[in-house]
């Protein structure tokens, strides 16, 4: 056992080493100087998209714009936004935020193909809902099927073996276990019956828990946070300083923290950035494409802002916290970290531990909910709407015995599929950004002569 792990550990840091990453960030480059720099210049008509009141309601599709947007968030806003800012700056020092924010800049270019190429590609299957993502397009638009069959593959492995089941439901149990005494088989039973009544109603009923949940658990966090950094008030400009300075000059060993290199905060800061907001990964499109809408563009836009409010919003959130309190010099790691930086950022203790328990607990919740539902449509792209039900099964299986796996190798294989997910998404973005350029020319042409 201990061979094939350390077989599985060279594999993985070959898989997301800095070909991968330069990928991803270099896709989201070329998409960046080709869109004109769309990410700046048409975020704020993103986000008027995402909360007016338009025709939508004439679009096909199976949820709202808004509530696709909350599905793909629900999915993305994780236990990385808590767990992950800690271990990047952990690893990369303050300088690791900055190289996020890089990633997420660029990301949003990368979630903004995603989501046009999602709809413009989509299809209704033989229960009347739309599916659609990478595999679609990759086999619509660049008609290589085997390498659409491959995503899928990937896409079902990862939902049901990693981001979307074990490392959430031991996340909520043991948060639950150390705050509140909660015995793990108690919280695994609710925690199982919770997601078999959510997902038993599909995209509908899990895009309603995702609208309700969602934007509660985001402003819920966000305002901690704020308490927190309005506390530190002080020494919050020179916090935003060691970050921007640090990100080009090693970090120096300080109290728990062991010092990091350039090249350690760029690696950990872009990895974490993509882990938490999917940009390139081709898991976010697949809830794009349920959304009711004429517009592959406007849904591109509104898909985009998923990125920015994940990472330039919520980590940045988590980082700063990190950063003023001076958590990061402590010699917690991931949640305990961002658990002992809330202690000492409020006033009282209780509430800290109260408002890092039960983001977590939300924040794990709905990532299982929406990788079941990507998981899902992988299935129906492999073997037809027969396949749903007995994939519905077995994943509400491993959630009700998930708590008691080790997680170990589980979390290595995790990390190795959902690498092998971003490969061939990558491939169908480059090889379909003609596509993407022609359609945002169209649609803005369009728009100046209404």
């Amino acid at each position: 056992m201990n061979n094939l792990t350390k077989v599985l550990e060279r594999i993985d840091s070959l898989v997301w080493g800095p070909p991968l990453l330069i990928l991803l960030v270099g896709t989201g480059i070329y998409l960046t100087v080709r869109l004109g720099l769309l990410q700046v210049f048409k975020l704020p008509l993103a986000i008027k998209y995402l909360f007016a009141k338009d025709d939508d309601s004439e679009g096909e599709g199976d949820v709202s714009s808004f509530a696709a947007l909350c599905t793909a968030l629900s999915a993305t806003i994780g236990t990385g936004n808590i767990v992950g800012v800690a271990t990047a700056i952990k690893t990369g020092g303050p300088g690791a935020l900055f190289w996020m924010w890089i990633a997420a800049f660029f990301g949003m270019a990368t979630k903004y193909a995603e989501g046009l190429l999602a709809v413009k590609y989509r299809v209704t299957d033989k229960n009347g809902q739309m599916s659609g993502g990478p595999m679609y397009y990759i086999e619509k638009g660049l008609g290589i099927r085997w390498l659409a069959k491959f995503f899928a593959f990937s896409g079902v492995c990862v939902a049901l073996f990693g981001i979307g089941t074990f490392p959430q439901i031991n996340a909520i149990t043991e948060s639950l276990n150390n705050s509140f005494d909660i015995p793990i088989i108690l919280s695994s039973i609710v925690i199982t019956i919770l997601v078999f009544l959510v997902t038993l109603g599909g995209i509908k009923t899990i895009s309603k828990v995702s609208e309700m949940i969602v934007p509660f658990m985001a402003i819920f966090y966000v305002v901690g946070c704020l308490i927190i950094l309005g506390n530190n008030i002080s020494v919050l400009p020179e916090s935003i300083i060691l970050v921007i300075k640090q990100a080009f000059t090693p970090t120096a060993a300080l109290g728990g923290f062991a010092g990091a290199t350039v090249r350690m905060a760029i690696q950990s800061g872009v990895a974490r950035g993509v882990f938490s907001n999917e940009s390139g990964l081709g898991s976010a499109p697949i809830a794009a494409a349920a959304a009711k809408t004429k517009s592959c563009v406007r849904q591109g836009l509104i898909s985009m802002t998923g990125t920015f409010f994940d990472t330039i919003v919520i980590c940045t959130m988590t980082g700063l916290v990190l950063i003023t309190t001076g958590a990061w010099q402590s010699n917690y790691q991931g949640a305990a970290m961002t658990g002992f930086a809330f202690k000492k950022g409020l006033p009282i203790e209780s509430i800290g531990i109260l408002i890092v328990t039960i983001g977590l607990l939300f924040f794990a919740f709905t990532t299982i909910i929406g990788w079941n539902y990507y998981g899902e449509r992988c299935t129906e792209y492999l073997f037809g709407v027969k396949g749903v039900k007995v994939y519905r099964y077995i994943f509400i299986i491993i959630v009700a015995f998930g708590a008691s796996l080790k997680l170990d190798l589980i979390w290595i294989l995790a990390d190795i599929v959902n690498a092998l997910m971003a490969f061939p998404n990558l491939i169908g973005l480059i090889g379909l950004s003609g596509v993407v350029f022609k359609e945002t020319r169209l649609y803005f042409d369009g728009l100046k002569n209404r």
